[in-house]
């Protein structure tokens, strides 16, 4: 946490103490830490996190929806063939990132499983449903720093966000 502090210049805010949060959100683990920053006197005040929950997570939620509308359509499940699987995960990752900037993204897997090519959209507001309750679990570590450092939301003068999925 105090790496992804430095790097976002909170050692060079001339505020005097902060309260800042750090949420890291990567491929397979969700952190959250709460720190004390004064100039260049970093405390840690509290850290909770998630070692089961991901941006994979986000990924696999969105490549068995698709897989199971590929079986929908097609009446074709291609659950079991590996590569098939990976093809659809790769395509899955590019909609996911594409989803941060954009409301829709295209998923587009040319002879994904026994020549049949695969071309479909999903919204963010799609997306949102499918991964409502890792969302929302993200927010129990977050939660859990809080009571642990004994503050209030209102509390914390920085949020720093890390990690991919964070987007």
């Amino acid at each position: 946490p105090t790496a992804a502090a430095i790097a976002y210049g909170m050692d060079k805010k001339d505020k005097g103490e902060m309260t800042v949060l750090i949420f890291d959100l990567g491929g397979g683990t969700s952190d959250v830490s709460l720190l004390s920053i004064d100039g260049e006197i970093f405390e840690v005040k509290a850290t909770s996190g998630d070692t089961h929950l991901g941006g994979e997570d986000f990924d696999n939620r969105m490549v068995n929806f698709f897989a199971a509308d590929f079986k929908r359509k097609y009446r074709k499940d291609i659950t079991g063939n590996a590569r098939a699987m990976r093809r659809l995960r790769t395509a899955c990752e590019r909609a996911k990132r594409a989803l941060s900037a954009s409301q829709t993204a295209s998923t587009e897997v040319d002879s994904l499983y026994e020549g049949i090519d695969y071309y479909t959209n999903i919204t963010r507001a799609r997306f949102e449903a499918l991964c409502m309750d890792l969302f929302r679990a993200t927010v129990d570590p977050v939660e859990r720093v809080l009571r642990d450092a004994k503050i209030s939301k209102g509390e914390v003068q920085e949020i720093v966000l890390v990690g991919g999925s964070t987007r």
